[in-house]
C-alpha cells in the first residue's frame, strides 16, 4: 500500500489537519497534469498525446475516484495498443494533438539532442487515481509479478480555506521501476558529434605526437580499425589519456587512414609522417599490413594541454573502448567549463 499522506497547519503550537477532498472534475486534474508534466516526478517528460520519455513511452489513465478492475484492464489494453506504435505512428499522434507540428524538430528542441537510434522499445503503464480497492491492488501487484510495467499514482485533493494542495504518492518506486524495465537504464540522447578517444599511450602512438601533427589514432587489430573508422569528417573529439584524464578537444578533418597513407608537415614540407620526428618509437610497426596497421584520423585541436594539466574530476566518463559516443552529461559540462567549446553546438 502506499504512504498515507498527512497535513497538517501549524498556528503557533496548534496543529489544524488540512482535510482531504475530491477534486470537483478529473478533467482540471488531467488539464494541471499536462500543464505541469514534472508533477507527476517521472523525470523530463514530452508530451506527444498523454506522455513520452526519449526511447521510453507512459501510458497514463486518469480515474478521478477509486479505482475498479476495468480501469486497470483499460489501462493493459491501452498498453497492448502502445507497444506497436512506430516511429511514424508516434509523428502522427504528436500532430495530432499539437496542430501539426513536427515531431522531430520538437524532440530536438525540447532534449537538445537528435532522436535515438530507436524509439518505443519500452513502456510504463500509469493509473492516476485518488485511491484504489483491494481487488485492483492485488491485479496490479500479480501483473508486477510477472514484470507487466504497470503502476499506480496517487493525487490527494486537501483544502485549506481558499487554499488548494495536491500531494502524491505512489504504490511503487517509479524510479526502481525504470531502472528495471526491458530496455535497461535511461540513455542520454546523444549530440550526433561528440565522440570520446582513449590515447593508449605506447611504442605505437604517443600524446605529444598527436598534438603537435594533429591527429588521433589507435591500430594493430581489427577492432581498432573499425573503432577509429566511426569518426567522421566534421565530429568533435574529447581526447582523454587511461588513468590520467582528458588532454585535447578538437575537430575531424578528415577520416582515419592507414599510417603509410598519413602525412604531416615539417619544417613547412608535406612528408609521409613515419619520416617526422615522431615520440612513438614504433608507430609503423606492421604498417603494411592493411589489418594490423596504426590508423590516424586527422583532428584540428582546437585546445589541447599537456598530460600534466589533464582534466579529471570523479564520476567523468571512461570508457574501456578506444572510441566511444559521449553523451554523458556531467562530463560534458565540466568539460565545457575547462575547454573552448563553441557556445552554438558547432564542431568548432
Amino acid at each position: 500500500m502506499p504512504v498515507k499522506f498527512g497535513l497538517w497547519r501549524l498556528d503557533g503550537e496548534s496543529a489544524q489537519q488540512v482535510r482531504s477532498n475530491v477534486i470537483a472534475s478529473e478533467e482540471r486534474l488531467e488539464r494541471i497534469i499536462q500543464e505541469r508534466l514534472d508533477i507527476l516526478g517521472l523525470d523530463d517528460l514530452f508530451q506527444i498525446g498523454r506522455a513520452g520519455h526519449h526511447r521510453l513511452l507512459y501510458v497514463i489513465e486518469l480515474k478521478r475516484d477509486r479505482t475498479p478492475r476495468e480501469v486497470v484492464a483499460q489501462a493493459l489494453e491501452y498498453g497492448f495498443w502502445a507497444q506497436g506504435l512506430s516511429l511514424e505512428a508516434v509523428r502522427e499522434l504528436y500532430a495530432k494533438h499539437h496542430q501539426g507540428d513536427d515531431f522531430d524538430s520538437a524532440f530536438t528542441s525540447h532534449f537538445e539532442g537528435d532522436l535515438p537510434e530507436s524509439i518505443n522499445t519500452d513502456h510504463h503503464l500509469v493509473v492516476v487515481a485518488s485511491g484504489i480497492d483491494t481487488s485492483s491492488e492485488q491485479i496490479v501487484d500479480y501483473l508486477r509479478g510477472y514484470r507487466v510495467p504497470i503502476n499506480v499514482l496517487f493525487f490527494e485533493y486537501l483544502q485549506d480555506g481558499d487554499r488548494e494542495y495536491l500531494a502524491r504518492s505512489w504504490l511503487s518506486d517509479p524510479e526502481i521501476e525504470a531502472s528495471s524495465g526491458a530496455s535497461g537504464k535511461k540513455q542520454t540522447p546523444w549530440s550526433g558529434l561528440d565522440f570520446f578517444v582513449a590515447v593508449g599511450e605506447n611504442q605505437h602512438r604517443n600524446w605529444d605526437d598527436m598534438r603537435r601533427f594533429g591527429f588521433v589514432s589507435a591500430g594493430h587489430g581489427e577492432k581498432y580499425r573499425k573503432a577509429m573508422s566511426n569518426l567522421f569528417e566534421g565530429a568533435r573529439v574529447w581526447a582523454a589519456i587511461p588513468g590520467t584524464g582528458y588532454v585535447g578537444m578538437g575537430e575531424v578533418i578528415a577520416p582515419a587512414v592507414a599510417v603509410s597513407d598519413f602525412e604531416v608537415e615539417v619544417d613547412g614540407v608535406t612528408v609521409p609522417i613515419l619520416q617526422a620526428p615522431l615520440e612513438a618509437s614504433n608507430m609503423g610497426e606492421e604498417a603494411d599490413d592493411p589489418e594490423q596497421s596504426e590508423y590516424l584520423a586527422r583532428v584540428r585541436w582546437i585546445e589541447v594541454r599537456p598530460r600534466e594539466q589533464a582534466v579529471w574530476e570523479k564520476g567523468m566518463f571512461a570508457n574501456q573502448n578506444v572510441v566511444a559516443k559521449l553523451r554523458q552529461p556531467f562530463t560534458l559540462q565540466r568539460l565545457a567549463e575547462v575547454f573552448r567549446t563553441p557556445t552554438d553546438g558547432s564542431p568548432a
